[in-house]
């Protein structure tokens, strides 16, 4: 769902990233190793634009020839799921607030991609926006 694929540059003495999808991600690393490491921080605080500016997440493309995939943990995926499902309702986080009776600094942690939240509240908000959180197990 939102497993992006990267561009990834090698200059003299380090590597750099590009996404396609979430253009405002880039990582740099010494190493291709520090590089695939550093862009899943890149992109979790690049989605955090989409989130400021109030703007949907968009799922990922099929990788193309050449790219790297950053695989996204099953917490982040859940909560952007919980962000683009308050978009489709035209909701902000104040309405989360009114919606789950909860304070302000609760709503920012289930929506902050860095922030290790339990996966049961970002399921018990994404069930009273009407949406069910499923989990899948692939073969890697």
């Amino acid at each position: 769902m939102y497993d992006y694929a990267i561009n990834v540059t090698e200059d003299a003495f380090s590597f750099w990233s590009s996404c396609d999808d979430i253009p405002e991600a880039h990582s740099a690393g010494d190493t291709l190793e520090q590089l695939l490491h550093n862009a899943t921080e890149g992109l979790e605080v690049a989605l955090w634009t989409y989130v400021d500016q109030l703007r949907h997440i968009p799922k990922a493309s099929p990788p193309k020839q050449g790219q790297h995939v950053i695989h996204l943990s099953a917490l982040v995926n859940a909560k952007i799921a919980l962000w683009n499902a308050m978009r489709d309702k035209g909701m902000r986080k104040a309405d989360l607030c009114r919606l789950l009776i909860a304070a302000q600094t609760k709503v920012d942690r289930l929506l902050d991609f860095q922030h290790s939240s339990k996966i049961e509240q970002v399921e018990s908000a994404l069930a009273a926006l009407g949406k069910r959180l499923a989990v899948s197990v692939e073969a890697a």
